[in-house]
């Protein structure tokens, strides 16, 4: 590799960094082609990236960014994942590709620039998607609303049980009469 060849890729991933909101290191050591490649197009899938880099020009790349504590992860060969969109299904996609393939390992990422260790990343990849915590979130807010309009309609659903009631009772005395 040139040193022109060098600084394209330098630039190339430092603006990966600069625009991610999620990064991750991961040793592939052992991985076939095919493996990263089927990596790769199931990151793609959620608008992350997979790249192999060497530990010195990512250590360069990370300078001036709010990736820079990923570099406590940079050890051995590295593959690094970046995330511009959701972390929690970049996440899921490298957790569950990991424990189908044993060489893959995660030593660690980096979001909203704090530091995660590779236990912290599987935690993530265990939360639910965007749309369901979302959904999730818009229920809680609508709870409070629904549970007042409820108990503001009851006396008045009480007041019409009891005129049923009443109309009720008095239909059975009508035939007796």
């Amino acid at each position: 590799m040139t040193s022109t060849d060098k600084a394209t890729f330098i630039d190339g991933l430092h603006e990966r960094f600069q625009v991610a909101t999620f990064a991750v290191a991961t040793e592939y050591r052992g991985l076939t082609v095919a493996e990263m490649n089927d990596l790769r197009r199931e990151l793609k899938a959620v608008n992350a990236r997979y790249r192999v880099s060497k530990n010195t020009l990512t250590r360069l790349a990370l300078k001036d960014t709010t990736f820079a504590k990923l570099e406590e992860f940079l050890r051995g060969p590295i593959g690094i994942v970046t995330s511009d969109d959701d972390p929690v299904a970049a996440a899921k996609i490298l957790v569950k590709f990991a424990e189908k393939h044993d060489h893959l390992k995660i030593t660690g990422g980096v979001l909203d620039g704090e530091a995660m260790p590779a236990a912290q990343l599987g935690e993530l990849a265990k939360l639910p998607s965007r749309e369901v915590l979302l959904a999730q979130f818009l229920g809680l807010l609508q709870a409070p609303a629904s549970k007042l309009l409820r108990t503001m309609q009851e006396p008045s659903a009480q007041f019409v049980r009891l005129l049923g009631a009443l109309e009720r009772s008095k239909k059975e005395q009508e035939p007796a009469a």
